[in-house]
């Protein structure tokens, strides 16, 4: 049995969140969640200011490794190297796109608390993709209780970790969350997990992702 852990998550209050992406910001706000649009193929990754032109812009080399899990048996893959790497190369793209400093490499990391759960989510024995999708205190159709920890979430039909950070650069919550524009980065880390898969029949190509910023 996986252990659950929890930790203290950014407060958002406020702004409607950007459409096309299966998103989540942290905490679970009543009003803000009912209003969130839910899954989604993958954006194409664009600039998405025009500020973006006075910029630098550059990908540093992300050296973070991920253990690529699998679960259910085989139903369902964890989070893979590539898949941290990537989300680490296009976060710092789109951060130093609009002129904030970028998170050093070093300090992306893969989380197994997020991972579990996600996994949780993807082990719900119900058809509908939704069902168990959301925050802390979201019920699964099984009443299995829930487990791992909170973060900022995305996903859908051919994501990859490119794409959901940039799904959660569009989506104004999000960005406050988890980018922080303005914010020190000094001493920041960022968690990432991912999930591909889930139960009964979800396919490979169906993903479900989370990060959080938080201390190192």
């Amino acid at each position: 049995m996986r252990r659950t852990r929890r930790g203290a998550i950014a407060v958002l209050f406020g702004a409607a969140v950007v459409a096309g992406a299966l998103v989540g910001a942290v905490p679970a706000l009543p009003v803000l969640v009912a209003q969130m649009p839910t899954i989604a193929p993958a954006a194409e990754t664009v600039a998405v200011s025009a500020d973006a032109a006075s910029c630098p812009s550059g990908a540093e080399p992300v050296g973070s490794d991920a253990p690529a899990r699998t679960y259910a048996d085989g139903g369902i893959a964890g989070t893979s190297t590539a898949d941290l790497r990537a989300f680490a190369v296009r976060f710092n793209e789109i951060r130093t796109q609009h002129c904030l400093e970028p998170i050093p490499a070093e300090n992306f990391a893969w989380s197994e608390c997020l991972e579990d759960r996600l996994v949780w989510m993807a082990e719900d024995p119900s058809t509908d993709p939704l069902s168990a999708w959301g925050h802390e205190g979201t019920p699964r159709s099984d009443g299995a209780p829930s487990e791992g920890c909170d973060g900022n979430l995305a996903g859908g039909a051919d994501n990859t970790g490119a794409t959901v950070a940039q799904k959660w650069w569009q989506s104004l919550p999000h960005r406050t969350s988890l980018y922080r524009p303005g914010e020190d980065v000094g001493g920041a880390c960022i968690a990432f997990a991912m999930t591909h898969g889930g139960l009964p029949d979800e396919p490979s190509s169906f993903a479900r992702a989370a990060a959080r910023w938080t201390d190192c």
